[in-house]
């Protein structure tokens, strides 16, 4: 008599759905037998890492046999330098999903509400729903997240509220006076997450600065990742930041070794390699202007963009366009998880990357 393990796992995890990821070029491969592909699904940075985060990794490769600085100290006093936080302030993660995952963990009991919007980042409904938390979606304003709707959705048993700002998968954002306003009506009780994996390529003075921030809402955590602008997607680190209390919390909850030392010196490097962000920022600001004008010669309407991706809507269902795009080697991203199934998400690439793109939609939609 065979066992009813799915019985015994708790309730959220009975029902939840595994994050779906962007295709991996060697899945395509295998599938279609296809090569010369173009992966424009996964938000990464088309430039590859930066050759300071490569000789760092390349430095430490014979180390490799033991383990990482679990509280990486050296990362901590890189990030000190170039943003001014302390380390007392500080939760490095395998990218910043973990560091989301473990304020789930570290907050969240069953039964507690979670606040976010509709059209907002997988992972916070994932995590919610893991810890056995109830998840309350407010609606959207043009794809982007309403504040006042928001607030009013808290309650006293609302324990975190998640805004990716800019915000994924849709590339909307809050500016810094609607997001403080928000903040200073937001109980005390209520930890306000604000993923702001996307900052580094918005450049406008209106545009809130979460870490700067910090000192004035106890009740905040930044959470940034070296995946997207810092070109380290592979590596996988990132981390969070808020008062002492709560990072000392998150790192009650933390796995030891929870980030490779290869990871560490490659985020501690590429934070001094300023050439290198300013790069990623202009090849994406000149990107997003050819996809912009690419998708408009089409006709399509899009979703107007402060990240590294843009969502364009294809005027019918998207998944049929989405498979004819992998079988001309172009990966790109459907939504239809997210509730947009005429949506595709398609991260900036390199321009040539772009136009190939560019190029089999317009022979896809001809069809």
């Amino acid at each position: 008599m065979s066992c009813d393990f799915m019985a015994q796992a708790t309730p959220g995890v009975q029902g939840l759905h595994p994050y779906e990821a962007g295709k991996p070029v060697e899945e395509l491969e295998r599938e279609l037998g296809i090569s010369d592909i173009v992966k424009l699904a996964s938000n990464e940075n088309p430039l590859g890492p930066s050759d300071q985060a490569m000789a760092a990794v390349q430095a430490l490769l014979a180390d490799s046999a033991r383990y990482p600085d679990s509280n990486g100290f050296g990362l901590k006093q890189a990030l000190h330098k170039h943003y001014g936080l302390e380390g007392a302030q500080l939760t490095l993660g395998n990218g910043s999903n973990d560091v989301l995952e473990l304020i789930a963990r570290a907050f969240l009991q069953p039964d507690d509400e979670v606040v976010f919007s509709e059209y907002s980042f997988a992972v916070y409904p994932i995590v919610t729903q893991a810890c056995g938390a109830r998840a309350v979606v407010t609606p959207a304003i043009d794809y982007g997240h309403d504040l006042e709707a928001m607030a009013s959705a808290i309650t006293e048993r609302t324990r975190l509220l998640f805004i990716a700002n800019p915000n994924n998968p849709t590339g909307t954002g809050l500016m810094r006076e609607e997001l403080t306003a928000f903040l200073d009506a937001v109980p005390e009780h209520v930890i306000v997450v604000l993923d702001e994996a996307y900052t580094e390529y918005v450049a406008m003075a209106e545009f809130p600065d979460g870490l700067a921030l910090l000192p004035d809402y106890p009740n905040l955590i930044v959470t940034r990742t070296f995946s997207k602008a810092w070109g380290l997607a592979g590596l996988r680190v990132g981390f969070a930041a808020a008062t002492p209390v709560i990072t000392d919390l998150l790192n009650r909850v933390r796995q030891p070794f929870n980030v490779s030392h290869l990871a560490l010196a490659a985020a501690e490097a590429v934070l001094t390699d300023a050439d290198y962000l300013q790069r990623s920022v202009e090849v994406n600001r000149a990107g997003m202007r050819q996809l912009e004008t690419g998708l408009k010669q089409l006709g399509l309407e899009f979703i107007p963009s402060f990240g590294n991706f843009i969502t364009a809507d294809m005027g019918r269902p998207a998944q049929p366009v989405f498979e004819a795009l992998l079988r001309a080697g172009v990966i790109v991203r459907p939504l239809a998880p997210y509730r947009m199934p005429q949506h595709l998400r398609i991260s900036v690439g390199l321009p040539e990357e772009n136009d190939r793109f560019l190029q089999a939609l317009k022979q896809v939609l001809a069809c």
